[in-house]
């Protein structure tokens, strides 16, 4: 019996099946093409669709544990829900969930929308799942890199309500602790829900000094314009997700994306190590020792 790991090509995916390899797990990653991922040795590929019911009947065949991530797609809610019955049906007992913190209460964005629909089937149903709720990845920047050292501008318009950023190395990590213990249980456990935050909530404004203090020089915030935001998003994906990034952006300059107490001392308990930070991920970023 193996754990089958769905996005395993992806940014999250393939850091939860590196990480389920060197524990010496049985792995399987699912990718919807061959070749798609470069995988760890042992780690065995299954081609599916999550919108193609046989190929997904035959995917978690001999599936003992499941880690289910989907993407952001029009339809992300169809494929969720349909994947967690086909796993019921295949009688998985072991499942993790990858949602997003806040899920039931951005309700005019999409994708939150779409998770917290995933799960209410889980609670109503009381799934044996842990579902992991986490905040916006530090790696997202990395994308602005260039940006950034080029113009002096942090341009990402998170505002100033405060983001617990997660670093994708550590929300990874949280996964595959809950596979593995979820994995070694004599039966199915209880559902859980947990928020996988960073150690440190951001503005816009600190974010940017944080950029000052590594590159040596000023870097300001460019500003909550949520207009310009999509339009530059609208350059490089489908204009449905530009506007759907854009309504999340606009909430979290609202609410910010913060835990409750205690969360991250869990989160450190459960790693047996300290989160990582924003600052040392920028210093990664741009080779500062």
């Amino acid at each position: 019996m193996s754990i089958l790991v769905t996005g395993a090509s992806g940014a999250i995916g393939s850091l939860v099946v590196q990480g389920l390899a060197r524990q010496g797990a049985p792995v399987k990653a699912l990718v919807r093409q061959t070749g798609k991922a470069t995988l760890p040795a042992g780690v065995t590929e299954v081609v599916a669709d999550m919108t193609d019911i046989p190929s997904m009947r035959s995917a978690l065949s001999g599936v003992r544990t499941l880690f289910l991530l989907n993407a952001v797609t029009p339809d992300e809610v169809t494929q969720g829900l349909q994947t967690l019955s086909l796993a019921r049906e295949a009688g998985i007992e072991r499942i993790v969930y990858l949602s997003v913190i806040h899920a039931d209460e951005f309700t005019d964005v999409p994708h939150f929308t779409g998770k917290h629909t995933i799960e209410r089937m889980i609670e109503r149903l009381d799934l044996p799942v842990t579902v992991l709720r986490p905040v916006y990845f530090m790696q997202n920047d990395q994308q602005v890199k260039s940006v950034i050292e080029g113009y002096g501008v942090y341009p990402m318009p998170i505002g100033d309500a405060g983001v617990s950023m997660i670093d994708t190395r550590d929300l990874a990590d949280v996964a595959v602790v809950e596979l593995l213990r979820r994995d070694a249980a004599s039966g199915p456990l209880p559902r859980e829900v947990l928020d996988v935050v960073g150690p440190d909530a951001l503005s816009g404004t600190s974010a940017a000094e944080t950029w000052s203090r590594v590159l040596q020089r000023e870097i300001r915030y460019g500003g909550d314009d949520l207009a310009a935001f999509e339009a530059q998003l609208a350059q490089a994906m489908p204009s449905w997700m530009a506007y759907d990034m854009r309504l999340m952006m606009a909430r979290i300059q609202q609410q910010g994306m913060k835990p409750a107490a205690g969360t991250v001392q869990r989160l450190e308990a459960l790693l047996g190590r300290p989160l990582r930070r924003y600052e040392d991920l920028v210093k990664e970023l741009v080779g500062a020792r």
